[in-house]
Formats: C-alpha cells, sequence, structure tokens
C-alpha cells in the first residue's frame, strides 16, 4: 500500500469511528431502564459476536485462533467488550453523559500512558498537547455540567465509575496491540473477544442477580440491532485496524470527537442550541485534533 493510499484509509476509518461511534450515544438509552446494564451489553456483543463468526465463515476467513494466544483474547475481550462498557453505563446513573464524556477524553492520555509503561513506546508530546486541547474542547461543550460538579455527593461515585472505565478500556487497547502484534485476523479476534466479553456481563448480571428479560418492543430490538452489527461488529474491525496503523494514543483521539458527533444530531434532532463557549470547545476540539493527527511517523 502506498503513503497516499494508506492516509486516505486512515481517514475514512477515523471518519468511520466517529461518525458511527457518535451516532450510538442516541441510541444506547433505548437500550436502558427496564433491562439491566450488564444483560443490554451481553445482548449486544453476543448478536455482534454471531454476526462476525457467519461473516468469517461466508468469507473462507480463519475461525481458529492458536491456544497459545488465547487468553489474551480473553483477557482483551473481558475489559473491551464488558467491563469498560459496564462501568460507563453505571457511571450515567450518578453524573449526566455529558460529564461522562469530558471524563472518557482522558482514554487518549491514558493509552499513551499505558503504551509507554508495557512497550516502552515515547510519549509524543504534539500528541499529548492536543490532548489537552481537546478535554479542554470537550470541557467547555459541557460547560454547565462541568460547572455544577461536586465531589462531596454522588458526582463523585460517576466519575469515579468512569475514571474505572477509562483505565479498562485502556488496557483492553493494550491487549489489542499485542494480537494486533501476533498477525491475527482482526474479525476472528473481534468475534473470539464480544464472544467473551458478552459471556463476561452475563456472569456478571449471575451474580448481581439480575432478572433477565428482553423487551420486544421495536425500540429496543431496532437500538439492539444497530448497536450490535453497526457500533459493534462493524466499527470495531475499524478500530483495531485504525489502532494499528497510527497507535493506540491517536486512535484514541476518536473518544474525543464522539460527543461532538452527538451534539450535532441533537442540533437536528432536539434543537440543541449552542452558546459561544460550546463554539469555542468545537475550535479546540478541532485544533487538537489537527495537532495530534499530523506529522505522524511509522515506526
Amino acid at each position: 500500500m502506498s503513503a497516499g493510499e494508506q492516509k486516505t484509509q486512515v481517514a475514512f476509518l477515523y471518519a468511520a469511528i466517529v461518525l458511527i461511534w457518535g451516532s450510538t450515544w442516541a441510541v444506547i438509552p433505548y437500550q436502558l431502564g427496564d433491562v439491566a446494564e450488564e444483560l443490554s451489553i451481553a445482548y449486544r456483543f453476543a448478536l455482534g459476536s454471531v454476526v462476525l463468526f457467519i461473516y468469517a465463515a461466508a468469507t473462507g476467513r480463519r475461525l481458529r485462533i492458536p491456544l497459545a494466544y488465547y487468553p489474551m483474547i480473553v483477557i482483551t475481550g473481558s475489559l473491551m467488550f464488558s467491563l469498560n462498557y459496564l462501568f460507563t453505563y453505571l457511571a450515567v446513573n450518578y453524573v449526566t453523559s455529558g460529564l461522562v464524556a469530558v471524563v472518557f477524553s482522558l482514554l487518549v492520555i491514558s493509552n499513551a500512558f499505558f503504551e509507554r509503561l508495557f512497550f516502552r513506546t515515547p510519549v509524543d508530546r504534539r500528541l499529548m498537547f492536543g490532548s489537552l486541547f481537546g478535554i479542554i474542547g470537550i470541557a467547555c461543550l459541557f460547560w454547565p455540567e462541568v460547572e455544577t460538579l461536586s465531589l462531596q455527593d454522588r458526582s463523585f461515585w460517576g466519575v469515579l465509575l468512569t475514571v474505572t472505565a477509562v483505565i479498562l478500556a485502556s488496557l483492553g487497547n493494550m491487549g489489542a496491540i499485542v494480537n494486533n502484534s501476533r498477525n491475527l485476523p482482526v474479525v476472528t479476534v473481534n468475534a473470539h473477544g464480544m464472544a467473551w466479553g458478552a459471556l463476561m456481563s452475563v456472569v456478571i448480571a449471575s451474580i448481581r442477580g439480575q432478572e433477565f428479560v428482553f423487551p420486544m418492543t421495536a425500540e429496543y430490538v431496532v437500538s439492539l440491532l444497530y448497536l450490535a452489527i453497526v457500533g459493534s461488529s462493524l466499527v470495531f474491525g475499524f478500530y483495531l485496524v485504525l489502532l494499528r496503523s497510527i497507535g493506540s494514543a491517536r486512535a484514541a483521539y476518536t473518544s474525543v470527537l464522539f460527543p461532538l458527533v452527538a451534539l450535532l444530531l441533537s442540533t437536528f434532532l432536539e434543537n440543541y442550541q449552542w452558546s459561544y463557549l460550546a463554539v469555542a470547545g468545537v475550535v479546540s476540539i478541532l485544533t487538537g485534533n489537527w495537532l495530534a493527527l499530523t506529522k505522524i511517523r511509522r515506526k
């Protein structure tokens, strides 16, 4: 693949990930309420896994993974497709989704830290500077929610749960780096990983004594199909390819842009009113995005 083709591929993957995961913010609320968080997560990734296994079989891809590599698949799947989502969903019970987005944007820095810790990857100052712009921009977008934050009440637990989700997601990214280094097929890795993530969520639901229900409503079923097929099977494949191309820290910068997409959708669907501070936040996010993604050196 030529340098120009690689840049085009990276741009496509990056845009697709941001748009798809940004849109899931509007869909996830339909999964919560009547069904326990861990069960909605289990349904989502179990269906996503089945879709990927069918696709892999239909296209002649290898379905088996060498036994020596399998423990990392289990760990990565449990972190990426179960535990980090569970802590994120639980956090929304304590703080607003906007505040969760602000804290979750720390994933960029967390990934850079763990890459340095586990793989001795040098910390890119340009990336860190861009990440700072991104985090400030997210805080500006959701300033009314940030301004009311008080660590003396339930907000403390919401922030703590979100930070835990960030760490778990970041560790899952590190597992994905290991799997990528072993040249394992992305579709097969995700199929097995999502299956283990779904199983982990079912185990947690059983331990917590959750009632196993499945609402046969149009809202729940349609939102589940979108999250499982588009928001999981498709986009996680894109994400792992992007991670392999530009590194986990830069790939994680997509998490800074998700809320921006969600707000743009809210502008058209829910008449979201933009403020000068929100516009300044968008400018800051885009500036950080430019700093983080330009002058990428492939090592």
